[in-house]
């Protein structure tokens, strides 16, 4: 009988456990830490400007638009790179690496996902997705840019509007860090217990990436046990396009930017300056 009771108590926690997993994937996904949009000026970022959007969906978003570092004027339109950041990040807490990694005459953009910072709405995939349309059509509607040569940055969950963006979107070159392959293969990773069917998230970058066509510079950090390098991996030989994969030594999944340092930093310039004009 005590058996019966524990195992009856057992199976009762495991259908909350199923519950509350399906109830609040979206959130596991997507924290969404709020924070002020910072003023680029009163932080010294000079180059900076405040921007607002709104996406398909009717979401307000807010971002930086950082204008090409290029001192000669008049100048011709400059490439740029739209930035994709992680589940965990926002504008507030990242503008110093944006500023720091910004490689020189390009221009970059980066929003607030919904539900993020200081965007509004709320954090899904699909609003993810429409985010990123409306960036980038931001991006390829303003003069000083050349719609020819916008490159994607995306990292950890910022890769999967960034594999998507350059799926759907013409782009010169995609730049991901620490990828993971998909939301199937994340769940197994951290919650092998739970049955997949609960999963209604997708955020595949195996099935996007199979259509990019661009070249792809993919970063990893060779003791991520977050989102395991062979995932990385997984990616990069997934992808149509040329790829060229660069193993941070010792780095997990949080401390890419450290210890690549300024090698992280020149290799990615070295790709936004050297795909020329290529497209998709």
């Amino acid at each position: 009988m005590l058996v019966l009771r524990i195992l009856i108590g057992l199976g009762l926690a495991y259908l909350v456990l199923l519950l509350l997993a399906w109830r609040f994937q979206d959130r596991l996904a997507f924290p969404a830490p709020r924070a002020s949009l910072p003023d680029p000026r009163q932080v010294g970022v000079e180059n900076a400007e405040t921007v607002e959007l709104v996406s398909g969906d009717g979401t307000k978003l807010v971002g930086w638009y950082l204008t090409s570092t290029v001192l000669h004027r008049p100048s011709p339109p400059s490439p740029a790179l739209l930035w994709f950041y992680g589940n965990g990040e926002n504008i507030a807490a990242i503008w110093p690496l944006v500023r720091t990694f910004q490689p020189p005459g390009t221009a970059v953009l980066v929003l607030d996902y919904p539900g993020y910072g200081g965007s509004g709405g709320r954090a899904t995939e699909s609003a993810l997705y429409a985010a990123a349309d409306a960036a980038y059509a931001a991006l390829v509607t303003r003069p000083d840019v050349d719609p020819r040569r916008i490159y994607v940055y995306g990292r950890s969950l910022g890769s999967a509007p960034a594999t998507y963006t350059a799926a759907h979107r013409p782009v010169a070159g995609l730049i991901l860090e620490s990828p993971f392959t998909n939301a199937a293969a994340m769940a197994k990773h951290h919650y092998g217990l739970l049955p997949r069917f609960l999963l209604h998230l997708s955020l595949d970058n195996i099935a996007n990436v199979r259509r990019v066509h661009c070249p792809i510079l993919l970063f990893h950090g060779d003791a991520d046990r977050l989102v395991p390098t062979a995932m990385g991996m997984t990616v990069a030989a997934a992808a149509a396009g040329p790829v060229e994969v660069v193993l941070i030594h010792g780095a997990g999944h949080n401390d890419t930017y450290d210890i690549g340092g300024r090698a992280y930093r020149e290799k990615l310039w070295e790709f936004v300056g050297g795909q020329g004009g290529r497209g998709r």
